[in-house]
């Protein structure tokens, strides 16, 4: 079973396709990260000024409450906004990167296949055996394959969950916090 140069060099043409593409999909990411921390910088810098300013406009104890309570639950909402963009942009790279995974595993099966298939019409007589259990190997891992993917979905439900919950958390831990400084605030 020996490949011939025009199935290596389309094996090579096929794998620098692939290579380009998740190197391709890398940059989109980090372009859109970049885009996402330049827009959150300039958007900060604007709000630090305005919120200095209004701070230096500050003349007692209770007005310093006041704009304490109004400048925490913005900027803690928008660090919850901040987490969820990172952990989308995350979660799409992966699934980029897995669906490009299964694709290049299933043309790899299949090629595999295609060899085998090859190899056992042009198989001496009495290689039934090794002819089996090359069919079998393909299969098991084709499952591990399968099984690795279903594992890295679970543990992916479990990040969104376990993320949603803890926004939720921190959400109603921000509008409590604002609430009682409002209330401390209003008192005196």
């Amino acid at each position: 079973m020996k490949l011939t140069p025009e199935q290596m060099a389309a094996a090579q043409k096929a794998n620098l396709e692939t290579l380009s593409g998740l190197t391709n999909q890398a940059l989109q990411s980090i372009e859109k990260l970049v885009e996402l921390n330049m827009h959150i910088a300039k958007q900060s810098l604007g709000e630090s000024m305005s919120s200095a300013k209004k701070a230096l406009e500050v003349k007692d104890i209770q007005q310093l409450l006041a704009h304490q309570a109004e400048a925490v639950q913005p900027m803690a909402e928008k660090i919850m906004a901040y987490s969820r963009h990172l952990y989308e942009l995350a979660h799409e790279t992966q699934v980029s990167f897995t669906n490009s995974a299964e694709k290049e595993f299933q043309e790899g099966q299949k090629k595999m296949n295609a060899l085998v298939e090859d190899w056992t019409k042009n198989a001496p007589s009495g290689s039934d055996a090794a002819v089996h259990v090359m069919k079998q190997a393909i299969t098991s891992a084709a499952i591990v394959f399968e099984t690795s993917q279903n594992a890295v979905m679970h543990a992916v439900e479990v990040a969104q969950t376990n993320l949603s919950n803890a926004t939720s958390a921190v959400e109603k831990n921000v509008q409590s916090s604002s609430k009682t400084a409002s209330k401390k605030s209003s008192r005196k």
